[in-house]
């Protein structure tokens, strides 16, 4: 009798369909397009009205960053993202604790827009009780996201779409204005921009808030399984995401501070959109404007909760989570439904947790993944590629070096809140594996690259 060999098992996978128009819709749905209305008040103030410049300043610091992101996929294009390319490149106890670091802001911002949404449909629907809100937005998220993810993608598609026309009629109106000389200022003036009372240190402190603006550029990353042609695709849909959304938000900031140049004369200038749309179009606009906002946290709520599965699915194929769990697939949508699940549980805890806790456990996980990606770069080209000709030397040593260094400030300019609950979250995350590998004596499991593309 011939001896029967087994078969292999072969790793759960992700169905790949996304074309690059749709990992750029989820993209910029994670990147929030409105969000610009919400750090304007706060960042006028702190530049001195040159909202558009530190947004020039914030861009070109995330673009470092996402021309590192672009090359880690080439070389691993897997669904972990910062925690896939660590372990692959540096370490694999140093990459698990990149991903539990990065679960900060995986999960945690389903949680922010299940907050923000909820605040935002409380004004609209001052009777109905915040915790039946909370809950609706988070069942709506999960929903979506329990269909295929191509559904999920033409799902947002129709949201990310609102929100442009928002923005959009948002920046007519204010156009309007200023050609009305309500602004004081005519459409073209280069004032927001530039002016000799513009100071290097105020527009670096306004880029250190809006960078976070930009969070979402490096979601795309986890959707490299389900993508077609992900070494192509990919890092374009990474760049088009972080310039596609640097143009809304430096056009809106401009034509908003020639329309607002005083932002004193509202009640609450550090959040004065509502009344900016109330005197821009009136009642109107003003609550269609509050639609947009409530789509836009439903849409980066969506986008989050996709990712943040597939974050949660790489740990379980690989086992550092239990993989009958995390690592499931389910064998018609091709989804990691149990991880969507599980996502749309957490976010409930929105019901429970209040917004400066959330965006703290946010602000520290995203910037441990941008700056695990960047040294990846160095480590796994310029070191171990040894990849070092006169060109090479710029994209494998100094580009990742300056968005390091722009992360770096980053770093420098976060709150203390954050810190110290990224700090405990961390030594948490060392203790599981400290259990996990009976004391560093065995290695988290490693995935070979080439079996998930």
């Amino acid at each position: 009798m011939k001896e029967k060999h087994a078969v292999p098992e072969q790793p759960p996978a992700l169905r790949r369909s996304l074309k690059l128009w749709q990992v750029i819709v989820l993209g910029l749905g994670y990147l929030t397009p409105l969000t610009v209305f919400d750090t304007y008040g706060i960042v006028t103030q702190e530049t001195d009205g040159h909202v558009p410049t530190a947004y020039l300043l914030a861009l070109a610091a995330m673009l470092f960053t996402a021309s590192s992101y672009g090359k880690m996929v080439r070389a691993f294009p897997v669904a972990g993202s910062a925690y896939s390319y660590t372990r692959q490149t540096i370490n694999p106890y140093l990459g698990f604790l990149v991903g539990w670091v990065s679960l900060l802001d995986y999960v945690f911002l389903p949680i922010v827009n299940v907050l923000l949404g909820k605040i935002y449909l409380s004004a609209a629907f001052p009777a109905v009780p915040d915790w039946i809100l909370g809950l609706a937005i988070a069942a709506v998220s999960t929903a979506v996201n329990l269909r295929s993810i191509n559904a999920t993608a033409n799902f947002n598609t129709f949201l990310v779409a609102f929100q442009v026309a928002v923005v959009t009629i948002f920046t007519g109106l204010a156009i309007s204005r200023i050609s009305g000389g309500a602004g004081g200022s005519d459409p073209f003036a280069f004032t927001p921009f530039y002016d000799a009372n513009m100071t290097f240190p105020t527009l670096m402190a306004g880029a250190a808030i809006l960078c976070f603006s930009f969070l979402g550029f490096d979601a795309v990353t986890t959707y490299t399984e389900e993508t077609i042609q992900p070494m192509k695709n990919i890092p374009r849909g990474i760049f088009l995401v972080a310039l596609l959304g640097g143009v809304i938000f430096i056009t809106a900031s401009y034509f908003t501070q020639l329309a607002f140049p005083n932002i004193k004369q509202f009640a609450n200038p550090d959040s004065p959109s509502p009344e900016m749309s109330l005197l821009l179009g009136g009642a109107l606009f003003q609550s269609i404007f509050l639609a947009g906002s409530v789509t836009a946290a439903l849409a980066s709520g969506i986008a989050s909760h996709t990712s943040a599965s597939r974050l949660l699915f790489a740990m379980g194929r690989e086992n550092v989570l239990p993989r009958s769990i995390f690592g499931y697939i389910h064998p018609r949508l091709g989804i990691p439904v149990v991880n969507v699940l599980l996502i749309g549980v957490c976010s409930l805890s929105a019901l429970f947790l209040d917004l400066e806790t959330v965006l703290a456990f946010i602000n520290f996980g995203a910037l441990t993944a941008f700056t695990a990606v960047n040294v990846s770069v160095i480590a796994y080209y310029f070191i171990r590629k040894r990849q070092r000709s006169l060109p090479d030397v710029f994209r494998y040593l100094l580009s990742p070096l300056i968005g390091a260094s722009f992360v770096a400030f980053l770093w420098f300019n976060l709150d203390s809140h954050s810190l110290t609950l990224g700090i405990i979250w961390a030594l948490l995350g060392i203790g599981y594996l400290l259990v996990a590998t009976r004391g560093f004596r065995e290695k988290p499991p490693v995935i070979e690259f080439e079996e998930a593309i």
